[in-house]
């Protein structure tokens, strides 16, 4: 039987957490907070909510780890706690909450499976952001040899623990940014399959978005350049099971 839990990544996101929170509250599952070394603010916010919800469970960072680093920690809490799946969410007010239960009902359909957002963005996407995605992308699929990760960039999506806990478990992640991209890829490498959702992404306007250009674009890079190397030593067999596949 599946059981659901949330994860929710969090770093210098005050705004719009006590409202996700309450509306997430409705699905009864477990919310796990991860407290990524926030300033007091929002670590008052955090532990508020920690007391306020019996669902809501706080793990805290004392220093901020990175945005993948915090979703490590707590996909490793929702497995530890006896869950099968756990849903990412952003702190940050970008995605749209009203299609989290959309999620859940195509992971219960198929549970094996990733469930990832797929994003349709409005005019307040920044275009440097919206541009620089396509070469993400671009890797992604030359990396997992296929097209089945529409957008790996998204932080909305639901994770099947047992394989990707295996997964975390065989190699050394980027702590921050490249995580989303290369957490996807292993897990096509592993035969996963992949359910994409077309979900609204909008950039609010009290967002916060704490990507760093020269950093993290050099970590995504990292990530994308190990990868590649992986993906070379590991092509006969991607491309036997794709050519059975076909």
């Amino acid at each position: 039987m599946s059981k659901y839990s949330i994860v929710i990544p969090v770093y210098n996101h005050p705004h719009y957490l006590a409202d996700l929170v309450q509306h997430l509250e409705q699905f009864q599952f477990p919310i796990i907070l991860v407290n990524d070394g926030s300033h007091a603010e929002c670590t008052a916010i955090l532990r508020k909510l920690d007391q306020q919800f019996d669902q809501v469970s706080l793990i805290e960072h004392v220093e901020n780890k990175g945005k993948g680093q915090a979703v490590i920690t707590g996909l490793r809490y929702a497995a530890h706690i006896g869950m099968t799946h756990a849903l990412q969410l952003d702190a940050d007010g970008q995605h749209h909450w009203d299609d989290v239960a959309k999620f859940f009902q195509l992971s219960q359909q198929q549970p094996e499976a990733m469930v990832i957002g797929q994003p349709i963005f409005d005019a307040s996407v920044p275009k440097k952001r919206l541009y620089g995605r396509y070469i993400t992308h671009f890797w992604v699929w030359v990396n997992s040899l296929s097209f089945d990760i529409k957008d790996s960039m998204c932080g909305f999506r639901i994770y099947p623990l047992d394989t990707t806990i295996a997964v975390l478990n065989k190699a050394k992640f980027q702590p921050r940014m490249g995580f989303d991209s290369e957490i996807l890829v292993r897990l096509k490498w592993e035969d996963v399959p992949f359910i994409n959702i077309p979900t609204p992404v909008i950039y609010p306007e009290h967002g916060i978005s704490h990507f760093d250009a020269w950093r993290d674009n050099i970590g995504i890079s990292k990530a994308h350049a190990t990868l590649f190397i992986e993906m070379l030593k590991r092509l006969p067999q991607l491309l036997l099971r794709k050519f059975k596949a076909d």
